[in-house]
C-alpha cells in the first residue's frame, strides 16, 4: 500500500494520516478452471470482514471515559 509517514509521524501538517492505496495480490498454483480461480475472488471479497468493513467506509464512534480512582 501506499502512504505518507510525514502525516503518520505529525512532520507535516495538511497530510493526511493513513493509507492512500492499499493493494492485494495473490499467487495461487492450481490446476482448476480459471471461472473457479475468479469465483472463489468473488466469494473471498463478498465475505471478507476486513475487505468489506475498508470498502465502506463505516461510521466510526470514538468516545473517551474518564474514570477516577
Amino acid at each position: 500500500g501506499d502512504v505518507d509517514l510525514r502525516g503518520t509521524l505529525g512532520v507535516t501538517e495538511g497530510v493526511p494520516v493513513g493509507f492512500k492505496e492499499i493493494r492485494l495480490r495473490f499467487d495461487i498454483e492450481s490446476d482448476v478452471e480459471q471461472s473457479r480461480l475468479t469465483q472463489l475472488m468473488e466469494l473471498t471479497d463478498r465475505y471478507c470482514v476486513i475487505f468489506q468493513t475498508i470498502q465502506r467506509s463505516p461510521k466510526t464512534l470514538v468516545k473517551l471515559n474518564r474514570v477516577v480512582s
